[in-house]
């Protein structure tokens, strides 16, 4: 996925800068149909980043009261698992929020339109 959608908003981004004539109508339903499916994969990698998260904090919570050593490892595996749900979700959640910027250049070139300074 991260090779996708890094070379998916490098795509866009060449072709925001490529003078050449397209149809926009066209490549903005194109990219609005790729937001919708990068924004439902961030969004069940946040269900579960969440999840991973709640248990690592109950195992945690769980050592702590009940002073079990064989909980250790499953805190490891869980801070294991984490931290590259941390950085995939963070992938996501960025590159979308770049699409969203990508999409107000596109329709840009359609004529005048919204862009945040």
């Amino acid at each position: 996925m991260k090779k996708r959608i890094i070379s998916y908003v490098n795509y866009i981004d060449n072709m925001l800068e490529d003078e050449t004539e397209r149809d926009w109508d066209l490549e903005i339903k194109r990219h609005l149909d790729q937001i919708a499916f990068f924004s439902h994969e961030r969004l069940v990698h946040l269900l579960v980043f969440m999840l991973v998260a709640i248990c690592t904090v109950l195992s945690i919570l769980a050592f702590v009261i009940c002073n079990e050593i064989m909980l250790l490892p499953l805190i490891v595996l869980l801070f294991v698992l984490l931290v590259p749900y941390c950085m995939h979700y963070y992938l996501l959640e960025n590159s979308v929020q770049k699409m969203y910027s990508q999409y107000d250049k596109m329709n840009n070139k359609r004529g005048k339109y919204f862009i945040v300074p």
